[in-house]
C-alpha cells in the first residue's frame, strides 16, 4: 500500500509542475489591470502608497478576490491569471 502512494505522488508531480503559476504571465495580467494603482514594482503608485512587494500569494488572491482595504474586489481577474498575478507580486522584492 505504501508503495501505491508513494508511486502516484510521484507520478502526480510532473502534474503539478505543469500547473504552477507564472510570473511571467502574471506580469503582464499586473501591468494591465494593477500597476497603474500599485507601481510598476509594487512600491506603491498613484493611489496605493504602500508597498505590496513580496506579499505572500494567498494574500494577493484574497486582496484580488474580495477586495481590502480601498481596494476593490477585481472579479475580471481569475483562475490562472490570478495564480500568475500572486505569483509576480511574490517575486516582487520589498
Amino acid at each position: 500500500m505504501k508503495r501505491i502512494a508513494v508511486t502516484l505522488i510521484l507520478l502526480a508531480l510532473p502534474t503539478a509542475a505543469a500547473f504552477a503559476a507564472d510570473a511571467a504571465a502574471g506580469k503582464a495580467v499586473y501591468d494591465s489591470k494593477c500597476k497603474m494603482c500599485h507601481g510598476a514594482e509594487g512600491a506603491g503608485g498613484a493611489m496605493d502608497k504602500a508597498s505590496i512587494a513580496g506579499t505572500p500569494e494567498a494574500a494577493t488572491k484574497a486582496a484580488i478576490a474580495s477586495g481590502k482595504g480601498k481596494m476593490k474586489a477585481m472579479p475580471a481577474v481569475t483562475g490562472a491569471a490570478l495564480d500568475n498575478v500572486a505569483a509576480y507580486v511574490a517575486s516582487l522584492k520589498k
